[in-house]
């Protein structure tokens, strides 16, 4: 069984802006391709997951979304990475979605199709429904990054971190899972 990191795409991996859809729009925050490399390095294996409403919306297109993760790719292989998997849910957040977040559904799917361990994999993301999908998958944890809306949630509502980590990026998320004994 492999090991796997979950990342979430605005807020954690690259600056949130609103709906972003173009390639030029993307800021990869710093440090964040030198964290995932340690990881890979470490034996995870990287997998995107990502709520992308702006399509259900009708604000973008689904290519509009390929073309950014192309974009992201393309640095992202510059440093010899690569995601295993991008996992996407279009849907508008009142639409049935199977994969929306905080669903499960992707993790569990990366599981099946990728080998993964879930109980010996991670959840990254800025939001509460970043960690209320790692925590609903069974992940070993989930950490906030305050980058994107982290940094606001972890202040307003220290209630609902439950035993979440919250770090203050990716590559302090990084820091702690490699010292977690990964």
């Amino acid at each position: 069984m492999n090991r796997a990191v979950f990342l979430d795409r605005d807020g954690t991996i690259i600056e949130d802006k609103d709906y972003l859809h173009r390639p030029e729009q993307v800021v990869i925050y710093p440090g964040v391709v030198d964290a995932c490399k340690r990881l890979a390095e470490a034996g995870f294996k990287l997998v995107m997951v990502t709520n992308q409403s702006g399509v259900g919306r009708g604000y973008f297109t689904l290519a509009d979304v390929d073309n950014v993760h192309a974009h992201l790719a393309a640095e992202f292989a510059r440093a010899g990475l690569r995601f295993e998997k991008i996992y996407i849910a279009p849907e508008h957040p009142d639409a049935p979605s199977r994969g929306r977040k905080p669903s499960p559904q992707f993790l569990f799917d990366a599981r099946d199709e990728l080998g993964i361990d879930l109980a010996q994999s991670y959840m990254i993301g800025d939001k509460l429904i970043d960690l209320e999908c790692g925590w609903n998958a069974g992940v070993k944890k989930s950490i906030l990054v305050r980058t994107g809306y982290g940094a606001e949630f972890s202040k307003l509502n220290p209630e609902k971190l439950g035993n979440a980590v919250v770090v203050d990026d990716v590559p302090g998320a990084v820091n702690w899972i490699l010292s977690d004994g990964a």
